[in-house]
């Protein structure tokens, strides 16, 4: 009931598209755009290539803040949603969510319910983040735990000083008592731990990887 309340909600967000041409991916935007591919083949043998551009900048301009994706097929603007989005594509549909740092899913599934990732345009910061991983799989798996590293450790020092900022709000204080944190860092160390689980959380995103707990916090 649930999924089919979301979908629902995710078909009144798609709106139609204006047919203008699909714009190649630049040089300088891995980090203000992401593009993704889908080739999917019709029973009558015929091939159609969908791809998904979404411009991150738009997360500022929209007023929810969560942006806009847009379907192209075949070169064309097809449709657009509001995130998350849901495109419905022959055998099944495409959808697109993203995050503060990125796109945590951009994926087919089908009509049975299994699941593929859209291929990332090559020039773009998760076609290189991909290419990196094919070519240096061991230079990839490092910097998969060194983000994960860089996400954990911020948690476990950063959170037990913003629960004591809060525990020392007077109608909890007096409800709940106080709680000391055996950490105190000082302000300039916190801002480094939380630009390091950013970095570490945009690194993710271009992998697609996200966790409500590691990456929500951050």
């Amino acid at each position: 009931m649930i999924k089919d309340r979301k979908q629902r909600a995710a078909a009144r967000r798609i709106r139609s598209g204006n047919g203008r041409p699909l714009k190649p991916f630049r040089p300088w935007q891995p980090l203000s755009r992401a593009l993704f591919r889908l080739t999917l083949t019709h029973d009558d043998g015929r091939r159609a290539v969908y791809a998904v551009d979404v411009p991150y900048w738009q997360q500022i301009l929209t007023e929810d803040g969560k942006g806009r994706a847009h379907l192209y097929l075949d070169g064309r603007h097809h449709s657009r949603s509001a995130l998350p989005a849901a495109f419905p594509v022959p055998g099944g549909v495409i959808e697109v969510d993203a995050t503060a740092f990125g796109l945590k899913r951009c994926h087919y599934v089908t009509d049975e319910g299994a699941e593929y990732r859209l291929v990332p345009d090559e020039r773009s910061a998760e076609g290189r983040r991909a290419r990196l991983d094919r070519d240096h799989p061991v230079v990839s798996r490092a910097i998969g735990v060194l983000s994960l590293l860089l996400l954990i450790v911020p948690i476990l020092l950063v959170v037990p000083q913003v629960v004591e900022a809060v525990s020392h709000v007077p109608p909890l204080a007096e409800r709940f008592g106080t709680f000391t944190s055996p950490v105190d860092l000082p302000l300039w160390l916190n801002t480094a731990l939380g630009f390091c689980a950013s970095t570490a959380s945009v690194e993710r995103a271009t992998r697609l990887r996200w966790n409500a707990l590691l990456d929500g916090s951050s």
